[in-house]
């Protein structure tokens, strides 16, 4: 029989495995001469047994132990005197050994993976005294590896990116698989890279596992992202060998290679002429596959005749050119304008200049439409002065607005009220005059801003607004006065010729060269005998002593007049009383007391003894108060606490339906003994004479049963019910029984023939009851005799 080429390589590796296996399983004791042994005494010998480590092939899977080697010693003469022992890693739980022969066997499957060898002592013992014949020595099993472990890429799956346009074996990544095998023995641990699938786009390195592009001019925007699948097999890729895989996930990234494009050439937009500055016109993009920083543009106007009405600007996120208007628009001045506009690539990569340039120009045409405008002031702000001395109907100034479209609508003027709330100023609707319409005052509005409405006689909705500023021309119409409230004092001590107040004075006017001011006494205080005053020429003044001796208990105020004059023309003037008051002082002048009342008190009673006093006032007043507002709570209150018991408990309200004294109505005794007898009650507020001839009551209540057994049923439910009160209540029902001992009150059968009522007596109780006697009395004045 012939062997195939693959048929005759596993034959020769399967021949060389046995015959290595074989040979080491054989290893057994030999005696050495080269290395002698020393006992613990003093006596010299030879080692009698050494051997080398034995191997073991690991992932067995027979039934039977395996067999690993023999342990030998030249002292065993096969009599059965020597015994074999084994201590160490695996002893007895993986590794037996027979204490007769020294056969070494492995009871469980060994994984190199998990241990690659075992270290283990052996000593061979006499049987009988149980002692060593020979020195206990170490020695090693070493697991034999087999091809039992896959390739595994601990990585993966990778993701990985290179830029489109990349050339031929441009570096992608790196993708790394390993082997739990033994790398030192045989090829079970070598492996090789291959690639299942992303050719013919990419290739990888058998031996590196670098995965490089494969074909040129990939181009992103046709496809921007492919999946390969890596093998990695070891016993070097041949046949037999495990394999894992891994998958990569290769993206091409983004470069400028696609030059930004218009979708037309020209566009136009239709824009009315109202529309404000800085509103947005059109928008337009030039289209860019790329993306990113390679699709950034820049628009730019670089011709056409609305170089200054409009600019174009980039939105950054869309990346789309924003025309807006810069001035505005005016149908009647210019009906269309035409630009021309360029996008371009921000960055530009020369590798890819070679195709083509990467910037694009298109067309804009922008039509203005003609709208209905509003008329329009020749001035945005009109400035005007008026005296405030001006009378009313004085002509201010002229306001013009005109329409600006073609009809050129005549336009009638008004007011904004709201700018002129006082209606200081009228508007001739028509020329635009404005005129004052009542007096005008600086010092209460010194400019005026208005508000002039221009509005289409044709078609009043268009208004057009003009501001006009009034400013207010000052005349010399207030009197000078204080510049303050002073509080001016001289010290009892005080010495002729002292500076007791310097004063100033303001004016609500304002003078075009400031204000210049003059101060005197007044003539009426001239010639008095304790102050004067000195001008001091800068619109001051200073207020001076001219006696000393001032003494509070003759005189504690002094009031001193003091005349103002303005430098307006024509000037005006005031006068202005000074009060000035005595006060005692100390050394430096500082006053303490001004009061001419506090000079007169007597010493022994201080400032702090009168606050003593005044304190204790007030707490008294306060004992007083809480005294009366606790007796005040001590009294009854007269609605019950919710925690009061108020079982039988009679509340009494101040009716008048039985008198004052009536309380026999809440007798509840008849409520607990339906038998009880009850006595004529008479009433108190009914007098003595006329209660004969009341209606007579019964004296006692016959033992109704059935009223007493519908009580005792109701009074059985309530003893049962759960949801009853806890306590005593009053139960009311609404039965009438089967009669009533009073009969019928109905007055229908009292007027008629078979009654047997006698109403006589009703006319003896007096005038008030003369009607009711004549209804049913039985005498000769009876209506109905």
């Amino acid at each position: 029989m012939k062997l195939g080429k693959v048929e005759f390589c596993h034959f020769l590796q399967i021949l060389a495995l046995f015959l290595c296996l074989s040979g080491m399983n054989q290893a057994e004791l030999t005696r050495s001469r080269s290395k002698p042994y020393f006992q613990s005494g003093r006596t010299r010998t030879k080692r009698s047994w050494v051997w080398n480590q034995f191997f073991v092939l690991e992932e067995y899977m027979g039934t039977d132990p395996l067999y690993v080697g023999k342990l030998h010693s030249d002292v065993d003469k096969g009599d059965g005197s020597i015994k074999y022992i084994l201590s160490g890693e695996g002893a007895s739980s993986i590794f037996i050994i027979d204490e007769n022969t020294g056969d070494i066997h492995a009871t469980k499957r060994l994984d190199r993976e998990e241990q690659a060898y075992y270290t283990l002592r052996a000593q061979a013992l006499d049987r009988l005294t149980n002692k060593p014949v020979e020195p206990e020595s170490e020695f090693v099993i070493k697991i034999q590896d087999i091809n039992d472990n896959e390739p595994k890429f601990l990585d993966g799956p990778y993701t990985a990116g290179v830029p489109e346009m990349s050339p031929v074996g441009t570096s992608v990544v790196q993708v790394t698989a390993t082997d739990a095998d033994d790398p030192t023995y045989g090829n079970s641990a070598r492996v090789v890279y291959s690639i299942l699938q992303g050719q013919p786009y990419f290739s990888v390195e058998p031996k590196t596992g670098v995965i490089k592009t494969a074909l040129p001019n990939m181009d992103r925007e046709a496809k921007d992202q492919y999946l390969l699948v890596i093998q990695a097999k070891d016993m070097v890729g041949q046949n037999g060998g495990l394999s894992g895989t891994t998958s990569v996930t290769v993206t091409l990234t983004d470069v400028n290679d696609n030059p930004p494009r218009f979708p037309r050439r020209s566009y136009q937009y239709n824009v009315p002429e109202s529309l404000p500055v800085a509103s947005v016109v059109a928008r337009i993009k030039a289209a860019d596959a790329d993306v990113g920083p390679n699709a950034e543009m820049e628009y730019k106007i670089v011709d056409g005749d609305g170089l200054g009405v409009f600019k174009i600007s980039v939105d950054k996120d869309t990346q789309e050119g924003i025309i807006t208007i810069q001035k505005e628009l005016d149908f009647e001045a210019k009906t269309s304008y035409t630009l021309r506009i360029e996008a371009a690539n921000m960055h530009v990569d020369p590798r890819f200049l070679s195709l083509g340039p990467f910037s694009d120009m298109t067309t804009v045409k922008i039509i203005v439409e003609d709208v209905d405008e509003p008329p329009v002031f020749t001035s945005h702000l009109y400035s005007m002065v008026v005296s405030e001395a001006a009378k009313v109907g004085t002509i201010i100034g002229t306001v013009a607005a005109h329409d600006p479209d073609a009809s050129n609508s005549p336009v009638r003027y008004s007011i904004d009220r709201n700018t002129d709330l006082e209606r200081y100023f009228n508007i001739d609707a028509n020329s635009g005059v404005i005129t004052t319409a009542k007096s005008l005052d600086r010092e209460t509005n010194a400019v005026h801003n208005i508000t002039v409405l221009a509005m289409e006689s044709q078609n009043p909705a268009q208004i057009g607004r003009g501001y006009v500023a009034i400013t207010i021309l000052d005349i010399n119409d207030n009197a000078p006065e204080f510049a303050m409230e002073y509080e001016t004092t001289v010290c009892e001590n005080a010495q002729p010729g002292q500076v007791i107040q310097k004063i100033s004075a303001i004016d609500k006017d304002d003078p075009p060269n400031g204000h210049q001011f003059y101060f005197s006494i007044a003539s009426d205080a001239a010639n008095n005998h304790n102050f004067t005053l000195q001008d001091n020429k800068d619109n001051t003044a200073t207020v001076l002593t001219k006696r000393n001796g001032f003494r509070r208990q003759e005189q504690s105020v002094f009031y001193l007049p003091i005349f103002i004059v303005d430098s307006g023309s024509p000037s005006l003037s005031s006068t202005n009383t000074l009060t000035i008051r005595v006060c005692d002082c100390d050394a430096d002048g500082i006053a303490q007391t001004c009061n001419a009342e506090a000079y007169i008190l007597p010493a022994g009673l201080s400032t702090g003894a009168l606050i003593a006093i005044l304190a204790c006032v007030l707490t008294l007043l306060v004992l007083v108060l809480l005294i009366v507002t606790m007796r005040r709570r001590k009294k009854e209150p007269l609605i019950f606490d919710e925690e009061r018991d108020i079982r039988e408990n009679i509340v009494r309200y101040d009716d008048e339906g039985g008198g004052e004294e009536d309380t026999e109505a809440f007798d509840m005794a008849a409520l607990r003994n339906l038998n009880i007898m009850r006595d004529t009650k008479t009433r108190r507020d009914v007098t003595p004479e006329i209660q004969f001839l009341s209606r007579p009551t019964f004296k006692s209540i016959p033992d109704n049963v059935i009223f007493r057994e519908f009580i005792w049923e109701r009074l059985k439910e309530a003893d049962v019910d759960p949801c009853a009160p806890p306590y005593d209540s009053l139960q009311t029902y609404a039965f009438e029984g089967n009669g009533s001992v009073a009969e019928s009150l109905s007055s229908l059968d009292s007027i008629s023939s078979n009654s047997d009522q006698n109403y006589d007596y009703l006319s003896d109780w007096g005038p008030r009851f003369k009607r009711l006697a004549d209804m049913y009395g039985t005498g000769p004045d009876c209506l109905y005799s």
